[in-house]
Formats: structure tokens, C-alpha cells, sequence
């Protein structure tokens, strides 16, 4: 028999290795969508939208949790919320796929470098919270490593910061919804799947479509989308409820940090030492915002995990 002594390790590495799992999906996405470089991004992402909600329905089906898409989608102002989330992580799917067919997986990993930073600033933006001096020297490093790379490259690194700010209110406004993870991503790709299903349907007519009008394996990978998205969200909900929030936040940085070293390595796109000093300053950024939040989670008791609300999705 299992004591309760011996049975809180297990559950804090099945926490660990589900989280780890999540992250290690997120970072090797890459891979799963330069194969289908072809087809435009729009396309695949209303096929990531379609299944995953098929998917997810199916699986909050088998586990009798379809009441709580249900008690969601019955609230006017959650339903109203949960639309707008859908709306953001459909914009975020979008550029983050355009990104990386488009030869930018190194500005998409900074876009999730940055994330973090964004969700302070929205913080303190929206919810008034207030900063201590190392968080704002964090922000501010940022913000120079920001400002370094539009005036070396002369524009805005807008795809990283388009993904860091959809994302950052995506998580913000799920947040303030109390909604369960799951519940919550099916009753927002069920909102808004009808759309892609007309767009889909419409592109099929016309033989403009992708699925069935190209290989077996551009088929298969399209509906894989499905899986793609809500499984590595179903390892992050569960081991996110059981390990310490700083955990989590350390664990983050496994996918940009494997999106920047397949840009590198295996796409070889530039990593020029003016981009190397911008990445530099926001790595500073993170060093001084993860250590200061190791430094305020040992006042927390021990096993303290994120909150079920700061669960989201990439």
C-alpha cells in the first residue's frame, strides 16, 4: 500500500514530467509545420482549430465534463470573453504557423522569451499591480533589447511581439474567466469552429482547399493538428496544478529555447551578433525576473502550484 508520504514525490515528478512533456511538444512544433510550408498559414490553422475542438469535445465527452462547457458557454459576459480568447489564440496560431513557414523561427522563439515580461506589464497595466525594482529593471532590459533590435534591423520585431502581446491578453483574460483549462479551450474552438468549418468548406468547393487536394501526409498532418494542440495542453493543465508556480516558470523556457536552436542549427537562419546583443539583453531580463520570483517562492509553502486559472495555451 502507497503511503501519503511516498505517494507526494510521485505525483510531484508526474507533475514535473508532464509539464517538461508540455513544453518539449511546444518546442519542437517547428517540426511538425515546416513540412506543410505550402500550405498557407490561414488554412492551417482553421484545420488546427477544427480538430482540436473536435478533439477536445470528444474527450470531455468520454469524461462526462461536457456540463462545463455548457455552464460556460450559458454566462453572457464568460461566453463574450471566451470569444475574444478564441479570436487572440486564433491570431496567435496564425502568425506563429506564417512565422515559421515563413523562415522566422528564431523571431517566434523571442516572441515567447519575451511573453513573460508582457504578462507583467499587462499586470500592471490592466490589474494594477505594482512592481518591485527588479522587475522593473527586468522590464526595462526588455524594452532595451526591443528597442536595439528595431533600430539595428529598422523595423519592429513584429512577429515576436505580435505572439507576446495576443498571448500575454490571452492568458490575462482567461485568468479573469474561471474556467477550467479544457472546459475553457472547448467552448472557445467551439465558438468560433463553425467559422473555420464555412472556410474550409467554402475553399474545398472552390478546390482551393489543402485537405484531400495534396499528399496523404499533408492530410494526415492537418488533422494531427488537433492532437498537436490539446494534448501538450492537457500535460500542462494537469502537472501545472501539482508543482510550485516558479517551477513552472523556470520549465517555460524549454520551448523558445529549442525553437532558437533549431532556427540556428537545423534552418539555419542568421543569428548575427546584432540579433545575438538583443536576445542578450532580454535573457538578462529573464535571468533578473526568473531569480527575483525563486527569490519571493520560498516565502510560499512548500508544494505551492499555479493557480487553475493561470493554465494556457500556445
Amino acid at each position: 500500500m502507497t503511503t501519503p508520504a511516498a505517494a507526494a514525490p510521485a505525483s510531484f515528478n508526474r507533475g514535473i514530467l508532464a509539464v517538461v512533456g508540455a513544453f518539449l511538444i511546444w518546442g519542437l512544433l517547428p517540426l511538425y509545420l515546416k513540412p506543410m510550408h505550402e500550405v498557407p498559414a490561414l488554412k492551417i490553422m482553421s484545420h488546427r482549430l477544427l480538430w482540436c475542438c473536435l478533439f477536445v469535445m470528444t474527450w470531455l465527452a468520454w469524461r462526462g465534463q461536457l456540463g462545463n462547457v455548457r455552464t460556460a458557454l450559458a454566462d453572457g459576459p464568460t461566453r463574450l470573453r471566451l470569444f475574444f480568447t478564441a479570436l487572440l489564440i486564433s491570431v496567435n496560431w496564425i502568425v506563429y504557423v506564417w512565422g515559421v513557414n515563413s523562415g522566422h523561427v528564431l523571431e517566434t522563439s523571442l516572441g515567447y522569451f519575451i511573453n513573460p515580461l508582457v504578462n507583467v506589464l499587462l499586470g500592471v497595466v490592466i490589474l494594477r499591480e505594482r512592481l518591485n525594482k527588479a522587475q522593473w529593471t527586468a522590464v526595462a532590459f526588455a524594452g532595451l533589447g526591443v528597442a536595439w533590435l528595431t533600430i539595428q534591423t529598422g523595423k519592429l520585431p513584429w512577429i515576436a511581439l505580435s505572439l507576446a502581446i495576443s498571448f500575454g491578453l490571452y492568458g490575462l483574460i482567461r485568468k479573469l474567466v474561471k474556467v477550467d483549462a479544457i472546459a475553457g479551450l472547448g467552448a472557445e474552438t467551439l465558438l468560433i469552429a463553425p467559422f473555420a468549418a464555412i472556410y474550409l468548406g467554402w475553399l474545398e468547393y472552390s478546390g482551393q482547399g489543402a485537405f484531400s487536394h495534396s499528399t496523404l501526409v499533408i492530410d494526415l498532418m492537418l488533422f494531427a493538428g488537433g492532437f498537436v494542440t490539446a494534448i501538450p495542453l492537457a500535460l500542462f493543465a494537469f502537472g501545472a496544478r501539482i508543482i510550485p508556480y516558479s517551477t513552472v516558470g523556470l520549465i517555460q523556457y524549454i520551448g523558445p529555447t529549442m525553437q532558437l536552436l533549431l532556427g540556428i542549427f537545423l534552418y539555419h537562419e542568421p543569428f548575427t551578433a546584432t540579433r545575438a546583443i538583443g536576445f542578450a539583453m532580454i535573457w538578462m531580463a529573464l535571468v533578473i525576473y526568473g531569480g527575483d520570483g525563486l527569490l519571493r517562492s520560498r516565502r510560499r509553502p512548500l508544494g505551492t502550484a499555479v493557480p487553475p486559472e493561470a493554465a494556457t495555451i500556445k
